[in-house]
């Protein structure tokens, strides 16, 4: 998957650039055309020459360096890449990117490629751990920017922890499995839900739940990266669209029933991960509610059950339903799977350590309608989504042979 492709290396200022030697190496080895940029500080640590000999290609380290008269050097250069790798990452270049700045050779031809860009980050591990960069790195994977993250071990600054660059062999083997997966679903329209539902009680008041939505989102951002048409119908979150979703907001269950339903004919995989009200008020009151004298009793109604429903209106759609549980949760999954009609279903047992509403990891296990079961350890929410899409192809291409 790198054999044939025009690469873009990236390389900003920090000791791990040697090892960005190393990859360059590997990378053309692999059949790859290699053009390296090197910022004005990595120049301290590797000498541009280096890279030309390992690439056999000119390295860019000016935006005012025009090699060809003829062409814009940062404009060009951003317009030949198929794929964009920054290795190493300093938190200087993870902030520029964020902030939109570009002000140097690598920081203007970034913003002008539309190339897949994956960041591999090193640096000092409170660095890396620091509010501004977790914040500048959550807004570029919102955007589809990619990450390799950094390993654990002892740094070049002596202290222990995480933030060494990733070995180049692992940085080549995320390019390449992460390409191979692209067009996974490349074709398909998907349609998934996310989030709570809020059900109002007066102006003021309503029920609710602990849904944060991070893993529905997780699986519409890591569809729309394997190829997919991705409508995601979310209820009230704090979150970013990801990138290349149209997103439909909701609020209550009955809205995000009729949104479901309206858009399911179409669709090619529905997945169901919002955590939608199993009940709601009778009455909505049109002013708040006076406090009284006493306790207070609020009649509840069912609202529609969504995955049951578009279970009995299945015609050829790869249906996946979710089930949190505290208790008995593999049987209460299994006993979903079957009645809802479901093709797959996601469990998992939300008191389970790093599970569960809010965090940005999960641990589930993945059952498809013939028993098959694929369990997924404690991963980052995106990585735990990429392996269920991919199981969810694997279930499509059976359904087509």
């Amino acid at each position: 998957m790198i054999n044939g492709k025009k690469i873009v290396l990236g390389v900003a200022g920090g000791i791990a650039a040697y090892k960005a030697c190393a990859l360059t190496s590997k990378l053309t080895q692999q059949g790859a055309d290699v053009k390296v940029i090197m910022t004005e500080n990595a120049q301290q640590f590797v000498s541009p020459l280096t890279f030309q000999a390992l690439s056999r290609n000119p390295v860019f380290t000016d935006t005012f360096d025009e090699k060809d008269s003829a062409k814009i050097a940062h404009i060009d250069l951003a317009d030949w890449a198929d794929i964009f790798v920054i290795a190493p990452a300093t938190a200087n270049v993870i902030g520029k990117i964020a902030g939109g700045i570009a002000d140097d050779m690598l920081s203007t031809t970034l913003l002008a490629t539309e190339a897949e860009v994956y960041i591999a980050p090193a640096m000092n591990v409170h660095m890396y751990a620091h509010p501004a960069v977790m914040e500048n790195m959550k807004k570029l994977e919102a955007w589809g920017y990619k990450f390799i993250e950094p390993g654990s071990g002892l740094l070049a600054c002596g202290y222990v922890g995480k933030g060494r660059l990733e070995e180049p062999e692992e940085i080549m083997k995320v390019i390449a499995t992460d390409q191979e997966n692209k067009n996974l679903l490349k074709g398909k329209k998907v349609l998934i839900s996310a989030g709570p539902t809020k059900e109002r009680v007066d102006p003021i008041r309503y029920f609710t739940n602990h849904s944060s939505g991070k893993m529905g989102f997780a699986l519409a951002s890591e569809a729309a990266k394997m190829g997919a048409e991705v409508t995601m119908v979310s209820g009230p979150v704090n979150l970013e669209t990801p990138a290349r979703v149209k997103r439909v907001d909701v609020e209550s269950a009955e809205q995000m029933y009729e949104e479901m339903i309206r858009l399911y004919p179409e669709q090619d995989v529905v997945i169901k991960a919002a955590a939608v009200a199993d009940y709601r008020p009778v009455v909505v009151y049109d002013e708040k509610m006076k406090k009284k004298q006493g306790g207070l009793t609020i009649e509840m109604e069912r609202t529609n059950d969504i995955l049951k429903e578009l279970g009995r209106r299945k015609t050829s759609q790869f249906l996946v339903g979710f089930a949190a549980e505290t208790i008995n949760h593999m049987e209460y999954g299994r006993k979903k799977l079957v009645d809802k009609n479901l093709d797959a279903i996601v469990i998992n047992n939300i008191k389970e350590t790093g599970a569960g509403f809010g965090a940005d990891t999960n641990v589930v296990t993945y059952i498809n309608k013939f028993g098959d079961i694929k369990e997924m350890e404690l991963a980052k929410k995106t990585d735990i989504a990429s392996k269920i899409l991919d199981e969810i192809s694997k279930g499509l291409k059976e359904a087509s042979d």
